[in-house]
C-alpha cells in the first residue's frame, strides 16, 4: 500500500491533518509517494513513520514566506526566489543524506524540463531530489541532477497516484489539497484577467488529477481523504496553517473511521463503488484490514 502525497504550496499544511488522521489509527504504508511540498511532507514521514504529524505541525505552524520564499538576487535569471530556504528547512528535518536510508521506501518526483516527462526520484541524494521535485517553474531554481536539468513534478503529477501504481502498489490513500480536489463552483468568474486565468489554471488542474485517479482506481482501491476545508488561503499565507491542519484531520478522521473497501475503485467522500468481485463473492472490508 502506497500513502500519495501531492501538491499544494501552502496548502500542505492540510497533509499534516490527513497524517493525524492515519497515524491516529495505526497507518503505516509501505511506500511514500510525494510531488512539490508532498515530496517534502512524505519524505519526513518516511524517515519518522510512528511520529511525523506532530513534528510536522510544529514546523507548518511557525513558517512565514520569508523563511521558505527568500528573494534571489537581482542577477538571477532563473527563478523569482532563491532556493536557501528549501534547504534550511530540509536540513532542520532530520532527514538521512540517501534516499536509501529512509525508513520508508520513498520517491519524490519531479518534471524533465526538456522533455516534459515524469522523473521518478527513488534512490541517491535526497536534498536535491525534494529541491527538484519542488522547483516552481520561474518561482525556484530548477535542479540538475543524473544529466537532466529537473523542476516541480506538480506541473506534470499534481497527485502522484501513477507513479505509484508504476512503483507497484496494491492500494494507495491519497493525500491532496486545495480547491482543485473540492467541488467546482457553478458561478463564473468575473471578466477580470486574473480571475480567468486562475479559473483555467483550477481546470486544468482539476482535469488532470480526475483522469489519474480514474485511471489508477481501474486496477487498485484508491482511497481519497478528504480535507473539509471550504475557504482556502491565497498561496502565499502561511497564517492559516492550523486551521488547515485542525479541519482536515477530523474530516478525515470520520471519514477513515466510516470508511470500507471492496476492490478496486475509486473511494472518496462523495463515491462509494460497488464491489468489484465475482458472482456470489463478498470482499467488503474495512479500511484497516487491507492495509489502507
Amino acid at each position: 500500500m502506497a500513502a500519495v502525497v501531492g501538491a499544494g504550496g501552502v496548502l500542505g499544511a492540510a497533509h499534516v491533518g490527513g497524517g493525524y488522521a492515519l497515524e491516529q489509527r495505526g497507518f503505516v504504508p509501505d511506500m511514500i509517494i510525494g510531488t512539490s511540498v508532498g515530496a517534502l511532507t512524505g519524505a519526513i514521514a518516511a524517515a519518522h513513520p510512528d511520529t511525523a504529524a506532530p513534528w510536522l505541525d510544529h514546523v507548518w505552524t511557525q513558517l512565514r514566506r520569508r523563511e521558505v520564499y527568500p528573494l534571489g538576487s537581482l542577477s538571477s535569471r532563473a527563478s523569482v526566489f532563491t532556493d536557501r530556504g528549501l534547504r534550511r528547512l530540509i536540513a532542520r528535518a532530520g532527514l538521512p543524506s540517501r534516499i536509501e536510508q529512509l525508513a520508508v521506501p520513498f520517491t519524490a518526483v519531479a518534471m524533465d524540463l526538456i522533455t516534459g516527462a515524469p522523473v521518478l526520484l527513488d534512490h541517491g541524494d535526497l536534498e536535491s531530489a525534494l529541491l527538484a521535485s519542488a522547483a516552481i517553474p520561474g518561482m525556484l531554481p530548477p535542479v540538475d541532477r543524473g544529466g537532466r536539468t529537473l523542476v516541480d513534478g506538480g506541473v506534470i503529477a499534481y497527485v502522484p497516484v501513477l507513479a505509484a501504481l508504476q512503483a507497484g502498489a496494491a492500494s494507495v490513500v491519497v493525500l491532496s489539497t486545495g480547491p482543485e480536489g473540492s467541488p467546482l463552483s457553478s458561478t463564473l468568474p468575473s471578466r477580470h484577467a486574473s480571475a480567468i486565468a486562475a479559473r483555467a489554471g483550477l481546470l486544468l488542474m482539476r482535469h488532470q488529477i480526475e483522469r489519474d485517479l480514474h485511471e489508477v482506481s481501474e486496477y487498485i482501491p484508491t482511497v481519497v481523504l478528504p480535507t473539509g476545508v471550504e475557504a482556502w488561503p491565497a498561496p502565499w499565507d502561511f497564517g492559516h496553517s492550523q486551521r488547515l491542519i485542525s479541519t482536515a484531520s477530523l474530516t478525515a478522521g470520520r471519514f477513515l473511521d466510516g470508511l470500507s473497501v471492496s476492490g478496486p475503485g475509486l473511494y472518496r467522500a462523495d463515491d462509494r463503488p460497488a464491489p468489484s468481485t465475482g458472482p456470489g463473492e463478498a470482499s467488503t472490508s474495512s479500511v484497516m484490514e487491507v492495509g489502507l
